[in-house]
């Protein structure tokens, strides 16, 4: 688990094909490795790897074929910055939000604009991810937690101060950048238990209208202003 506060960025080093699949090796610019060792968890670009090798400021971490195709780690290039953190223990300060390392989807960013000493990014999710996002609550963008603005339809709006961009890539950011997210954990817990039993049955929908009319959510105002 990680908090989506990003403790450094780091630059990819080697990108070396084994059998199909990656071994990343990156250099971890600031990061306190002090007790990292191999078999440990990193969260690159909010995807959870982990370490094989740890050697002064340097790390190596294999990248499996599924890993590569459901994340944007297939984009990197030797240079790439990326966003590190390390996994949190129970020492640690949740200043963002509950992170797996585990990516919903791919998005892309649509728009860059200046806003005071801000950026403004409007952000296009997956389809499957859309009915996650809300207004005001928590996202991961490529491993940083981060509060949405304006939601409509597919697309988000972040707001990012300059000490954000300072701290992460996303100052790296433009238009056609595609992006890791992962959507917030009580999100998706929350739709599966409301499913119940149904949540048993494989070919099950989500919550739909049909649904909600069944158990009694009609939309409908009751009471005296009705």
């Amino acid at each position: 688990m990680f908090t989506g506060i990003v403790q450094a960025v780091g630059r990819i080093h080697t990108i070396e094909p084994r059998g199909g699949d990656v071994r990343l090796t990156l250099g971890t610019g600031g990061l306190d490795l002090a007790g990292v060792v191999p078999g440990d968890s990193i969260a690159v670009n909010g995807v959870c790897l982990t370490a094989v090798l740890v050697d002064g400021p340097v790390l190596a971490a294999d990248v499996s074929r599924e890993t590569l195709s459901l994340t944007t780690l297939g984009d990197l290039r030797t240079g790439s910055g990326v966003n590190l953190e390390k996994a949190l223990t129970l020492a640690t300060p949740l200043g963002g939000h509950l992170v797996s390392g585990h990516v919903d989807g791919i998005g892309q960013v649509l728009e860059r604009r200046e806003d005071a000493r801000s950026i403004r990014f409007g952000i296009e999710a997956p389809p499957g991810l859309a009915r996650y996002i809300a207004d005001k609550g928590s996202i991961s963008v490529d491993g940083t937690s981060l509060t949405v603005g304006r939601v409509s339809g597919r697309t988000f709006d972040l707001n990012i101060i300059p000490h954000t961009l300072r701290e992460t890539i996303l100052d790296e950011y433009r238009p056609g950048t595609r992006v890791n997210l992962e959507v917030d954990l009580i999100a998706r817990y929350l739709e599966r238990l409301l499913l119940g039993d149904r949540a048993a049955v494989p070919e099950a929908q989500g919550i739909t209208a049909e649904f909600l009319a069944e158990h009694g959510f009609s939309g409908r105002k009751t009471g005296p202003d009705a």
